[in-house]
């Protein structure tokens, strides 16, 4: 499982030579772009509802917080369904909550480890690895959308989306040097989640799957 294959397949999968020369990147070496900044600050656009719209309310949530570069676009419109709603609420926080793992090299983080559980948690610390053994992170813009979301008679759900990588980078936390690979069909990539709801009411991952290139996500 990875929840992101892109661009961390294409940026840390060639080797030694990228992680010295950052093939093809730019650099960014703006003081405020490796600030943690609160994930309330405007850095995503979301039509989802906000996770206060959960059918956990009383549930005391971790606090995401993110570098200063990193942005995302949910377009995730309500359904006018709570349970629903809340998937779509707590699959937005989950994704940020990764990043976040990643931005403060932490392969086994509390905050995602909250929306992740089993094989998808497994999953998620051996992802957020590789970008800690190669001291590097995310960066850029994210975008989520055609999303579907399904509750199924037993109460667990099954949650698919797509993500637009195009403007999302990998990013070397030694030199700030940023590994921009070029826009293919594989920027595109579908999951497909497989959810239930624990005892707090939250919604929480139990299994993920990726494809890069899907057809059906792109533009």
């Amino acid at each position: 499982m990875n929840r992101r294959s892109l661009p961390v397949a294409a940026a840390l999968a060639t080797a030694a030579a990228l992680l010295l020369t950052a093939c093809g990147g730019g650099s960014d070496k703006s003081k405020d772009s490796d600030k943690i900044a609160g994930a309330d600050t405007g850095a995503s656009k979301s039509a989802s509802p906000s996770p206060s719209a959960s059918t956990a309310p009383g549930v005391k949530r971790p606090k995401i917080t993110l570098p200063s570069d990193i942005s995302y676009t949910f377009d995730w419109p309500k359904t006018g369904n709570k349970d629903k709603d809340a998937i779509l609420s707590d699959g937005e926080q989950s994704i940020k909550a990764v990043d976040m793992a990643i931005a403060k090299q932490k392969s086994a983080d509390p905050a995602y480890e909250f929306y992740y559980e089993g094989e998808a948690a497994a999953g998620t610390e051996v992802f957020v690895k590789k970008y800690v053994d190669h001291k590097a992170r995310t960066t850029g813009h994210y975008r989520f959308y055609s999303d579907s979301v399904t509750i199924n008679k037993d109460g667990t759900a099954a949650f698919s989306y797509c993500e637009d990588q195009s403007k999302a980078y990998v990013k070397y936390l030694k030199d700030g040097k940023v590994a921009k690979t070029p826009v293919t069909k594989k920027s595109y990539v579908s999951y497909d989640t497989a959810l239930r709801k624990n005892d707090q009411g939250v919604w929480v991952i139990e299994k993920m799957y990726s494809q890069v290139g899907s057809a059906k996500c792109q533009p």
